[in-house]
């Protein structure tokens, strides 16, 4: 299996306090958001991780570059999203379409800081394509409604009212289903809807009959960082407890 980081984006909201930085280089303890990303894939198997960038790119590379070689030595490509600016992360994985292959792969959303357990577990699942949620309701984050153990829509619409889960931003896909899923991208791509999420490609297909599965983060900690509450949350909430992962 491969991994995809998504880190593109600009990181619009949480400029206030993080400045002209990727989200994903926002310090955590003695590493940063990607670098406790790697190192939970490491620790999962995984050692073939490419990165999307596009936003403050050479500061992502120039990070990276300085940790393999000391303390990782995973295959670490870098893709550009050069459109990264007027598009979502539906086309930031598209650009990495031909780098998977025909591989299975997870995808993460580079803005997401989460106990590595939480990746472990999700490695286990049958399901051809396979969503991480809470079944804790998080504000500003997309929802999923689950009926039958499987994952019946996902949007940032669902209400509270009818909510199931959080999803945390990390979705697996079996190599079985990836052309499938690659060929729905590209409808979405081509019609114009780079601004999208990758979400509504696997929703197109959960309403044409796919079976999407799930796990759980099972109470571990994790946070998707998009504002300064956000950050906030995390470093009162998940921060110290990644710390004392580490210790265990």
């Amino acid at each position: 299996m491969k991994a995809v980081i998504l880190a593109a984006g600009q990181g619009t909201r949480i400029r206030a306090v993080h400045g002209e930085c990727p989200k994903c280089l926002i310090q955590v303890d003695d590493k940063t958001i990607l670098d406790h990303q790697i190192e939970g894939l490491l620790q999962a198997g995984i050692e073939k991780i490419a990165i999307v960038v596009g936003y403050e790119k050479e500061q992502i590379i120039r990070h990276v570059h300085g940790r393999i070689g000391r303390s990782w030595t995973p295959r670490i490509e870098f893709i550009e999203n050069p459109a990264f600016a007027i598009t979502n992360n539906i086309y930031s994985l598209w650009l990495a379409r031909d780098w998977i292959g025909g591989d299975a792969f997870v995808c993460l959303n580079a803005d997401v800081i989460l106990d590595a357990q939480i990746l472990a577990s999700a490695m286990k699942t049958n399901a051809l394509v396979s969503m991480i949620v809470d079944p804790e309701w998080r504000d500003e984050t997309m929802k999923v409604i689950i009926s039958d153990g499987r994952v019946l829509r996902m949007s940032k619409k669902i209400s509270k009212e009818e909510f199931s889960g959080t999803y945390i931003g990390i979705t697996l896909f079996d190599q079985a289903i990836n052309a499938r899923f690659f060929a729905k991208m590209q409808e979405l791509v081509a019609a114009g809807r780079v601004n999208e999420f990758f979400n509504v490609a696997v929703q197109e297909m959960v309403d044409e009959g796919l079976r999407v599965g799930f796990t759980t983060t099972a109470g571990a900690a994790w946070a998707e960082i998009d504002d300064p509450l956000d950050l906030r949350f995390a470093q009162q909430n998940v921060f110290p407890q990644l710390a004392v992962a580490a210790t265990v």
